[in-house]
């Protein structure tokens, strides 16, 4: 998106990373409802409208300001988000240990999920511009990264560290005192995250991963 001004390629990214950490915390709260716990949904939490899970800093302020520092110091653009996270009330699910893994993995799967329905917006993209040039170029590009962001979240949340999705997986497949010991490490969670940011490891780890799969997903809507 480079031909593209630093305010376009805002707009551009906007609607799908906005719709990729809201969509992923309903997720959450939609499968803890059906599995006993109502409490995502007597918040209003439980909705594809954006309004209710979007927070001022991690869904709008740090995107933009990552992505607008990055760009302007040269690179080619970082942006990372975050949406509320949906409240689940581990008391309340039927079977707390295994229904705390299936709400975990509900989020990561709604990212898959979504990354197919932009890879779509790609495919149709090429049509839609035949007809109407501009429409067709921003669909282009918003379907592409659409594709990327929603692949990036799937992987990243996956990851076995705590508070991420996987972590709670992880949880609910160790021994009760083994899993007691993992969830301590929760407190520290954002450190490793970051520390693993900063060491350049995740990045070499998740980089090439997101990359095949998002080439994989925009060859085949392209055919």
């Amino acid at each position: 998106m480079q031909e593209l001004s630093l305010i376009q390629q805002l707009s551009v990214m906007l609607l799908p990373l906005i719709f990729a950490v809201t969509v992923h915390e309903a997720a959450h709260g939609w499968v803890a409802d059906k599995l006993g716990d109502p409490t995502a949904r007597e918040l209003g939490r439980i909705t594809f409208n954006p309004i209710p899970h979007i927070d001022l800093i991690g869904t709008i302020l740090l995107p933009l300001g990552l992505y607008t520092l990055s760009t302007l110091m040269g690179g080619m653009g970082f942006l990372f988000g975050y949406a509320k996270p949906v409240p689940v009330n581990a008391a309340r699910l039927h079977r707390p240990r295994r229904d705390m893994a299936l709400v975990a993995v509900a989020g990561p799967g709604a990212n898959l999920v979504m990354a197919l329905l932009w890879a779509g917006v790609v495919a149709l993209a090429p049509y839609i511009g035949s007809q109407l040039p501009g429409p067709g170029v921003f669909l282009m590009q918003a379907g592409a990264f659409g594709v990327l962001i929603n692949l990036f979240l799937m992987v990243l949340n996956l990851l076995p560290i705590p508070p991420l999705d996987g972590s709670r997986v992880v949880t609910s497949l160790l021994p009760l005192s083994l899993a007691q010991r993992y969830a301590r490490l929760e407190p520290w969670g954002l450190v490793i995250l970051l520390a693993l940011l900063l060491s350049g490891w995740l990045g070499s780890a998740l980089v090439p991963l997101v990359f095949s799969l998002y080439k994989l997903l925009l060859g085949v809507a392209l055919l």
